[in-house]
């Protein structure tokens, strides 16, 4: 079959390749795939050739997007918080996201004439009334509909979906197992307590980022009083936009000059999840930043700066190890977070390997029904 496929591609985050290689992977090798990217040829290097695939650029090349439309056997969304308004942070209308998939959903229904699929998706944040209606009139033209979390299920309910049309299922990167990820898993150095650390720019409530940093400026600078600390920056985009993960790692490394670290560049999940071995903890706001920590087992510290990394850290069990940075806190309470997950290291290393076990259990049946699906 030819398929076309449309997600965040091409932005040189990690997070969202690791997606689409993902779904790809699951979908199988034998279809043809019409995928949009903010750089095509990228796109393409990474995927070629174990998949048969066109690229096409994500908003300079309508004429080919609808041409792929009008050829493709279905349009199929994966995964990522497609389905939302933008935070101001991001700099752009609040609804180009909702404008964009309602125009490409509506042309593929009502002219193509063809089936559309969005699997493992995030419904939200949905702010405003406008915001809901977008929402409502793109849900309704879906043929077959997952979401990843609960918040998402609820939104979709709340808009009118029936509860039959929507159901929920993990995050696809989760179908990923740990050695596809690692080769050989790394013994972080004796010589201090090694944190990979990752931020994201992006927050929900924009007033509290300042506030943020200095607090967790303020606790890592306290924790060598306790344990020696070396930080290893996880940055999960190096670029492609504005404030991007590794220029604000950059950044906040000069607030903190006495602590030692080690700025990585990751390109590849793979890399990403090196790093990340080699590491006793991890602390860390991206939401695949968390889900390759739990593939791997590697303990974990949340910081939730958004609903979608809120239902992660509760769907695996880990809210006690987490903290929502858009609401006051003192460093103490990051403190005394990140001892309290070194402490529980042992049990967490345990129960993160479990949960990630159960969950690509069940996403190994899940595609099973997306593959029999799409064939039928």
């Amino acid at each position: 079959m030819k398929i076309t496929f449309l997600g965040t591609h091409g932005q040189f985050n990690i997070g969202d390749e690791l997606l689409l290689e993902t779904f790809l992977s699951q979908l199988g090798e034998e279809h043809r795939y019409a995928v949009n990217s903010y750089d095509p040829e990228f796109t393409v290097g990474m995927l070629r050739p174990r998949f048969h695939l066109e690229t096409f650029h994500t908003t300079r090349q309508l004429p080919r997007f609808l041409g792929h439309l009008l050829t493709s056997d279905l349009l199929f969304f994966g995964g990522g918080s497609i389905i939302k308004e933008l935070y101001a942070s991001v700099g752009r209308n609040r609804y180009a996201t909702l404008g964009m998939i309602l125009a490409s959903v509506t042309f593929t229904k009502q002219v193509a004439r063809k089936k559309v699929l969005m699997s493992n998706i995030g419904v939200g944040p949905l702010l405003s009334p406008g915001g809901e209606r977008l929402a409502r009139m793109i849900l309704q033209q879906v043929d077959f509909l997952s979401v990843r979390d609960d918040k998402s299920l609820h939104t979709c309910l709340k808009l009118g979906i029936p509860a039959a049309k929507v159901r929920r299922v993990p995050d696809a990167v989760f179908a990923n197992r740990p050695q596809a990820l690692l080769r050989l898993p790394a013994t972080p150095p004796a010589d201090s307590l090694h944190l990979a650390l990752n931020l994201n720019y992006d927050i929900e409530n924009r007033a509290a980022w300042e506030v943020f940093l200095q607090n967790l400026a303020e606790a890592l600078i306290q924790l060598p009083a306790v344990t020696p600390l070396t930080l290893h920056a996880l940055p999960m985009q190096s670029k492609f936009k504005t404030n991007d993960d590794l220029t604000v790692l950059k950044d906040f490394f000069r607030r903190i000059p006495a602590i030692p670290h080690v700025l990585h560049e990751p390109q590849t999940a793979q890399e990403a999840a090196e790093i990340i071995s080699s590491c006793h903890l991890v602390l860390a706001e991206r939401l695949h930043t968390l889900v390759l920590a739990a593939i791997l087992g590697k303990p974990f510290f949340g910081l939730v700066y958004d609903v979608k990394v809120q239902e992660l850290v509760e769907y695996l069990g880990m809210s006690a190890h987490s903290l929502n940075i858009n609401q006051p806190f003192g460093a103490k309470t990051l403190q005394e977070g990140l001892q309290a997950v070194w402490r529980e290291r042992e049990f967490l290393h345990e129960h993160l390997t479990a949960r990630s076990a159960a969950l690509r259990a069940e996403l190994d049946s899940y595609f099973g029904e997306v593959r029999e699906r799409i064939a039928h």
